[in-house]
């Protein structure tokens, strides 16, 4: 079944027809769309099967131009090659992908997930009216961390001391979390410790040895890309240093991690190529709407490292 480009915006992100008419209808060409990746994620997948689901194959109702920068390799350099390509829409994955792309079009419509703090870092100007070209999917909220630290208390009455362990170089937003945990620990009696590390082995193990070196210690591990490509040794230091730890993801969990509270991502990338729950509905060049609320579910936790914790 064939779609016109204008139907194919609508799809893909609730992206305007606005720009496309100033493009003027170009029935002879499928509509195309652009996808930059920041991280490597099993859950894209989800995306991809949407697509199809609705009707969108690849080489015959619509073009994907694919591009992928992990821990942002040669994002500029990428974000400028696809947009280049002229496509309908692009699909960003993170905060640093998002914020290229922005720097390389203010015209082609831009629907993210993963990101943090999106006004924060300049992507919208607001959740209810982001304005210009992005919008997407909110990732964490300030209140989440709440939430992280409640379930380390829970696991762990004991806990005086929680560590946030992240590398502020490749998580822009590490201090917007530091400062909704430092605002949520003085209720459950924590003490919250700032746990910065580099893209190194050494410094993460330093990091993680010292939370352990006092009693009661505890670590919420931030999502991000340095923590993700790290995954296992974060997790097997956690294990060795017998400290309880929270994570985002629940791949932590699966590799051996003790629990984890975030982001269903197969949820978001089906909604960002699905009409039915798209992350905002264009009116207007500036009505974008943002959607606020994250799809989020706690984890099963390892009962192994329940009783070794």
């Amino acid at each position: 079944m064939q779609f016109d480009r204008r139907q194919f915006v609508a799809l893909v992100g609730g992206a305007a027809a606005w720009p496309l008419a100033a493009r003027g209808q170009q029935s002879d060409r499928i509509p195309r769309v652009g996808v930059l990746l920041g991280f490597d994620d099993p859950s894209i997948t989800a995306f991809w099967q949407e697509l199809e689901k609705l009707g969108w194959s690849d080489g015959r109702t619509v073009h994907i131009e694919r591009r992928y920068a992990p821990a942002g390799a040669d994002v500029q350099t990428l974000a400028k090659e696809l947009v280049a390509t002229k496509p309908d829409v692009i699909f960003a994955q993170s905060r640093p992908v998002t914020a290229t792309l922005q720097r390389e079009t203010r015209t082609i419509p831009i629907v993210f997930i993963a990101v943090t703090d999106p006004i924060g870092a300049g992507l919208v100007d607001g959740l209810a009216r982001p304005g210009g070209n992005i919008t997407g999917f909110m990732a964490y909220e300030p209140s989440v961390v709440g939430k992280w630290l409640a379930m380390l208390k829970e696991i762990a009455p004991a806990l005086a001391r929680v560590g946030l362990l992240g590398n502020p170089k490749t998580a822009a937003y590490y201090d917007y979390l530091l400062r909704a945990a430092e605002s949520a620990a003085p209720s459950l009696g924590i003490k919250i410790v700032s746990s910065r590390v580099e893209n190194a082995a050494a410094d993460i193990e330093r990091a993680i040895a010292a939370l352990a070196s006092e009693p009661n210690g505890g670590m919420f591990v931030i999502p991000d890309n340095t923590i993700s490509i790290n995954r296992d040794l974060i997790v097997a230091l956690a294990a060795r240093y017998r400290l309880p730890a929270v994570y985002s993801q629940r791949i932590f969990v699966d590799a051996g991690g003790l629990m984890s509270y975030g982001i269903v991502f197969t949820d978001h990338y089906r909604q960002a190529a699905s009409t039915s729950t798209a992350s905002c509905v264009v009116l207007s060049p500036r009505t974008f709407r943002c959607r606020r609320r994250s799809s989020m579910r706690p984890s099963s936790i390892s009962k192994r490292r329940k009783r070794s914790a």
